[in-house]
C-alpha cells in the first residue's frame, strides 16, 4: 500500500511539472497585433523576402477569384503585387486569439494608396513552436454595418 501512494505521489508530481505556463490573453493578442503590423510593414517596405517568410507552408488567401493553398502558390501570385509602389495597405484594428495561446486573429480596413478604404480585412495566425507566428489563412473581412 505504501508503495503504491509513492507510485500515485510521483505520477502526480512529474504531472505538474510538465502542466504547462498560463496564457495571458492580453499578451497573445499584443504578439498577433506585432506579427500583423510586420507583416504589412514587409509589403509596404517591399520586402518580399520577409514578407512570404511569415506565411505558414500550409496557408490558405482567400481572393476575389480563387482560394490559393499553400505558401508556394501564395508566392507565385502575390509576387506581382511587390513590382512598384504599394498597391495598398492595411493594419490591425481588433486582434484577438484563442484560449490556448495557439490561434490569433487580426481584422482591420485595407486602404488605396490614398488611404481610402477599399475593403476589410481577416488574417488567422497559427503560433509556432518556436514561439513565432505564421499566417495560417488570410482573406476578406467582413464587411462594415
Amino acid at each position: 500500500m505504501k508503495l503504491l501512494s509513492l507510485v500515485l505521489l510521483a505520477g502526480c508530481a512529474g504531472a505538474a511539472t510538465t502542466r504547462p505556463a498560463a496564457i495571458d490573453p492580453a499578451t497573445t493578442r499584443t504578439e498577433v497585433r506585432r506579427a500583423e503590423e510586420a507583416f504589412a510593414a514587409a509589403f509596404r517596405d517591399r520586402d518580399a523576402d520577409r514578407f512570404f517568410a511569415m506565411l505558414a507552408d500550409d496557408a490558405v488567401f482567400l481572393g476575389p477569384q480563387k482560394t490559393l493553398r499553400g505558401a508556394a502558390q501564395v508566392r507565385a501570385t502575390w509576387s506581382r503585387f511587390f513590382a512598384g509602389a504599394a498597391p495598398f495597405s492595411w493594419h490591425p484594428e481588433r486582434v484577438e486569439a484563442s484560449a490556448d495561446g495557439a490561434l490569433g486573429l487580426s481584422t482591420g480596413p485595407v486602404l488605396d494608396p490614398q488611404g481610402a478604404q477599399i475593403g476589410v480585412y481577416s488574417s488567422v495566425w497559427r503560433r509556432q513552436a518556436d514561439g513565432s507566428w505564421k499566417i495560417a489563412f488570410d482573406g476578406p473581412g467582413c464587411s462594415r454595418p
